[in-house]
């Protein structure tokens, strides 16, 4: 690998799964890439344009590989890579670790290398790895350490994001085996219960993120509205957008990667203020990438919740959570965060999303929250 601060900060960028699914094309990636582009994400640091499943032929060719759909992409992988590349942002596409796909296209199980040459040779930054249809008796941890392998020997510096839903205890040695992002859950739905459920399950995984290798949530949800041909991940949604700011500010403080689900043609004003804010974008690529600490508030701990996360600046990011059903007041207690009042210690709050100072406070931060709403601040140490 040449470039040695790939990945040092969680990618962000665009994945076609969320919304389109299976139907995809060359157009809609183009037009996709040319909206990052025109709405200013792309200077936000939204650079990654990634095709999901469901982008080639159903069969290898006589070489053994791998074929994009003619009809789907009829000028071929390297044109859409070079279109995207003229636009300054970076290409990314998929692939199985098992012999097919989720949705049943050719994987890459024993394919690996040979694979990994075709991706460089088209030009891809960027592979999300998937974990269907894998042997039974295969070791995935395995899979995954050999594809690493290929990418880093392909000729090209190829980010991996290692998708195996959390399984075999992934968090425990994929940063040994060489990816850059691990998926650490199942597929998120466009409804407040799963975004709740899947940031709940990685409460105990916190102290794995870090540079270079990031604990992947899954693709965000926000600005959806309901709207993908998977009528799975459209279940029981969609979110509000209070709950799409909540959903956006809880993986960018947990250090997820920012990857946008939604249409990004065609974006409300509240979705790309949510997707734009820059202190929160600030706080996910903090140079020390430090997954936050957590603490449980209130009398519903399960439902009241502090992330605290160190940043490189000597500043703190606070998001206060409240993740129940009923209206409550969070009170964040400074002693938790190692704030000594007898020392004439406090913090000075600045809320990331009015954008205004909160002020001094010299031993604990309350809010009172709407239901699925949160509060971020970056709260900096001062003394009286």
């Amino acid at each position: 690998m040449h470039d040695k601060f790939l990945a040092m900060t969680p990618p962000m960028g665009w994945n076609s799964w969320n919304t389109f699914t299976w139907n995809i094309n060359e157009a809609l990636i183009c037009s996709a890439a040319d909206a990052l582009v025109e709405t200013g994400l792309k200077e936000k640091g939204y650079t990654y344009v990634v095709i999901d499943d469901c982008w080639s032929l159903r069969q290898r060719d006589e070489n053994g590989r791998l074929v994009p759909d003619p009809e789907k992409f009829p000028h071929g992988m390297k044109f859409v890579a070079d279109y995207v590349h003229a636009k300054g942002l970076k290409f990314g596409m998929y692939s199985c670790c098992g012999t097919h796909t989720c949705a049943g296209y050719p994987g890459s199980f024993e394919h690996e290398f040979l694979d990994a040459e075709t991706f460089a040779s088209w030009g891809v930054d960027y592979l999300k790895y998937d974990n269907c249809y894998k042997p039974q008796r295969v070791d995935g941890e395995i899979l995954y350490k050999r594809m690493s392998l290929a990418l880093r020997n392909c000729g090209r510096d190829i980010v991996l994001s290692a998708c195996n839903w959390g399984h075999e205890n992934v968090h425990t040695w994929i940063r040994s085996a060489g990816a850059q992002l691990f998926r650490s859950t199942g597929d998120i739905q466009d409804n407040w219960e799963s975004v709740k459920r899947l940031f709940l399950s990685q409460l105990d995984k916190t102290a794995y993120a870090g540079p270079f290798c990031h604990n992947d949530i899954d693709m965000l949800v926000v600005g959806m509205h309901g709207a993908s041909n998977n009528e799975w991940i459209g279940a029981i949604g969609p979110c509000t957008d209070l709950e799409y700011r909540t959903h956006f500010a809880l993986w960018a403080v947990m250090g997820s990667p920012l990857m946008i689900g939604c249409d990004v043609r065609n974006m409300t004003p509240a979705t790309l203020e949510t997707l734009g804010n820059e202190n929160l974008i600030r706080i996910n690529q903090d140079i020390e990438c430090r997954g936050p600490y957590v603490i449980r508030l209130g009398n519903n701990p399960e439902a009241q919740i502090a992330l605290v996360k160190p940043l490189s600046d000597g500043t703190l990011a606070i998001c206060l959570a409240n993740l129940g059903d009923t209206r409550a007041e969070l009170s964040l207690q400074f002693w938790d965060l190692g704030v000594s009042y007898a020392q004439g210690v406090g913090l000075e709050f600045y809320n990331v999303f009015t954008k205004e100072n909160e002020g001094a406070f010299r031993e604990r931060y309350v809010k009172v929250l709407e239901p699925h709403d949160c509060a971020v601040c970056i709260a900096k140490v001062t003394r009286f």
